[in-house]
């Protein structure tokens, strides 16, 4: 009875509220979460493999092997994958969310998450750290996009969600604005670590909305991994590549 009165009042709520798409704002046939039409759907790119089997950039073709930089051993994290490349219309969504505070983008970031295997490809973290904003920053936002995307996409593992553990000391430029080199300078001694006993001997999960060169969560994962982390995992929203071509 309870499921039978939850679709009427789903159903009538459409009628008076009718969904819209997040992408092109087209009317949808149900709120029901991913909140894209067809044709905004199949715009995004899922990422998959062929893929780099330590940072997750994806290959145009091939098997899965390590790219270049993760050769070279630049990277603290032990793994990390992204759910979409950056580009319309899942990147829009996330600038809604981080600069226009639109949170009606959530429900459906956890939609997708859900119709992809990313969830099984994780380790079940001992504490989920979302990349944190400067206080400033925070208060002129008013929430953490990375916080929001972790309750959002984890919502098995909520409670491990911590946000006084990692924090950013430093006010920075925002790293979108930046070349890869200054990206790097940019996020050096940024975070410190409130608690550092909270992260030694633990999996880490670390969350942020996008991987660009991955600067800022490998700042993050070089802290971690000083103060004892076990094993540090990290995931984004998307990846951003440039003008670099994968298949879909």
């Amino acid at each position: 009875m309870h499921g039978a009165a939850k679709t009427i009042f789903g159903a009538l709520n459409d009628l008076l509220f009718p969904p819209l798409c997040l992408g092109c704002q087209q009317r949808l046939a149900s709120s029901r979460p991913p909140l894209l039409c067809l044709e905004c759907f199949n715009k995004l790119i899922f990422i998959h493999s062929p893929l780099c089997l330590l940072c997750g950039t994806p290959f145009p073709g091939g098997a899965d092997h390590l790219c270049g930089e993760c050769l070279s051993g630049r990277h603290f994290f032990d793994l990390a994958r992204s759910l979409c490349l950056y580009c319309p219309p899942l990147s829009d969504l996330i600038l809604a969310l981080k600069f226009n505070g639109r949170l009606t983008g959530i429900t459906t970031f956890r939609a997708l998450f859900d119709q992809s295997p990313l969830f099984d490809i994780f380790t079940t973290p001992d504490i989920i750290l979302p990349v944190p904003l400067h206080k400033k920053r925070l208060r002129q936002r008013g929430f953490n996009q990375a916080q929001l995307i972790s309750s959002g996409c984890f919502l098995q593992w909520r409670k491990k969600i911590v946000l006084d553990v990692l924090t950013r000391h430093r006010l920075t430029t925002p790293q979108a604005a930046l070349s890869g080199s200054k990206r790097r300078k940019n996020v050096c001694d940024v975070f410190s670590l409130s608690r550092p006993d909270q992260v030694a001997g633990a999996r880490v999960l670390l969350i942020d909305d996008v991987y660009t060169t991955g600067s800022t969560v490998n700042a993050c994962s070089r802290l971690l991994r000083k103060a004892g982390a076990e094993r540090i995992e990290v995931f984004t929203l998307a990846r951003s590549l440039g003008s670099v071509k994968t298949n879909r």
